[in-house]
């Protein structure tokens, strides 16, 4: 194998690739759209499948504005459900005297030692 042929594989498992993360990008957007119904939907995939250069430049041209804006939506639904998660589990812990109650409570019954306590005293504090 020489050079030439080398590059020429590199070139060729490059636009295989590429042309693999687009098809499941448009089957991923296809599938996602709710605005479509399914008979739209397995028209596109059999013309995906036995088309499938000719297949993706028009669902790119006809549909690529909608695969944004869906994408965009997507990102900001995840967003806000993180934000929303992060928030309550933020708001859900207990204050720094309230750690301690239940630390002295658990001193008290025996079920920690001062050690324990003390260090779960300092963690409760910083």
């Amino acid at each position: 194998m020489d050079f030439l042929d080398f590059l020429w594989l590199v070139l060729i498992s490059f636009l295989f690739i590429s042309y693999l993360f687009i098809l499941f990008y448009i089957f991923g957007d296809l599938f996602r759209d709710t605005s479509i119904g399914g008979g739209s939907k397995a028209f596109w995939v059999i013309f995906l499948i036995f088309f499938p250069w000719l297949a993706m430049l028009i669902y790119l041209i006809a549909r690529g504005k909608g695969m944004t804006e869906r994408s965009a939506q997507a990102a900001l639904a995840q967003k806000e459900a993180t934000d929303q998660y992060i928030q309550s589990v933020a708001s859900s812990g207990a204050s720094a005297a309230d750690q301690i109650a239940s630390a002295k409570a658990l001193l008290d019954a025996g079920a920690i030692t001062q050690a324990e306590f003390d260090r779960l005293k300092a963690k409760a504090l910083a």
